[in-house]
């Protein structure tokens, strides 16, 4: 079963020290100006910790700000209030120690798809030998090994988020950040593309933050859950994937067939049932 944490205070979390979080997010706000002079509330005093080579979802109801907590991450909107800290270092803008993955396709039309995993490294001057191996490995690694020479055109939905990957991962950063990355794909190859990503996890030992508003794709690849509230979005419960015994590269089946899945999943939908605007008053 899940290990439940209520949020409080303090970063929730895992039992880890503050030195062992990779990132760490502490009471971070952010409200957006209207039209009519007011402001409104997208996230209230966010506090949370992602430790290394862990897979961290934001869940929650529509509109409740998970968004943009991750594009706060990553440095594309800016904090009204408190601090993000990645490896020590507080996050003040967009930078290369954070790799973002969108759910729309990014790959460039005009470039194959080796081209594409070497573009990032290209524009920062890896030398092309050095880039060379590192996009044929992160393009074996996601499974693309025959279409190297393709262009996006010639490939598949599931396909192209795998390019994406592939080329976010070569430029080595510290943190993946996913924002509903398979949100676009049919059911059998968004099954595929978790499979996936768990193994490419437990293979380059990569750190993820991932936005879903799928219940059963977080549990199956969250080591842990921050449920927000609805808006403005508020990290309500910390859900600790325990029942998992720190399994990942497990099918799909089995996770839903462990003690403690059902249990999880009910948990969520009650939750999400109670955030849903349609329960309060719309807030």
């Amino acid at each position: 079963m899940a290990k439940r944490k209520q949020s409080d205070d303090s970063p929730a979390g895992p039992d880890r020290s503050v030195s062992g979080s990779k990132l760490r997010v502490t009471s971070v706000s952010k409200s957006f100006p209207l039209a009519d002079g007011e402001r409104i509330d997208a996230v209230v005093d966010a506090s949370f910790d992602v430790a290394d080579n862990e897979l961290c979802i934001l869940l929650g109801p529509s509109g409740c700000g998970k968004s943009t907590l991750l594009r706060m991450v990553a440095g594309l909107e800016e904090p009204t209030a408190g601090t993000l800290v990645l490896d020590g270092h507080e996050i003040l803008g967009p930078g290369g120690d954070r790799g973002m993955v969108f759910q729309s396709y990014t790959s460039f039309d005009w470039l194959t798809v080796q081209q594409n995993v070497e573009y990032g490294m290209r524009l920062n001057g890896v030398p092309k030998a050095e880039r060379r191996e590192q996009a044929d490995y992160f393009i074996d690694l996601v499974q693309l090994t025959r279409f190297r020479t393709a262009y996006p055109s010639q490939l598949s939905g599931g396909m192209k988020q795998r390019v994406a990957i592939a080329r976010t991962l070569a430029n080595n950063p510290a943190i993946l950040l996913m924002d509903e990355p398979f949100g676009a794909l049919d059911a059998e190859t968004r099954w595929a593309m978790q499979e996936l990503l768990l193994s490419i996890m437990e293979t380059s030992k990569t750190t993820v933050l991932m936005v879903t508003h799928d219940i059963e794709e977080a549990i199956f690849l969250a080591d842990r859950i921050l449920f927000m509230s609805r808006h403005p979005g508020r990290i309500r419960e910390n859900l600790v994937t325990e029942f998992k015994s720190g399994r990942r590269n497990v099918e799909k089946e089995e996770i839903i067939g462990m003690a403690g899945y059902a249990e999880l999943e009910k948990h969520i939908m009650r939750m999400m049932r109670e955030e849903s605007p349609s329960r309060g008053n719309g807030a």
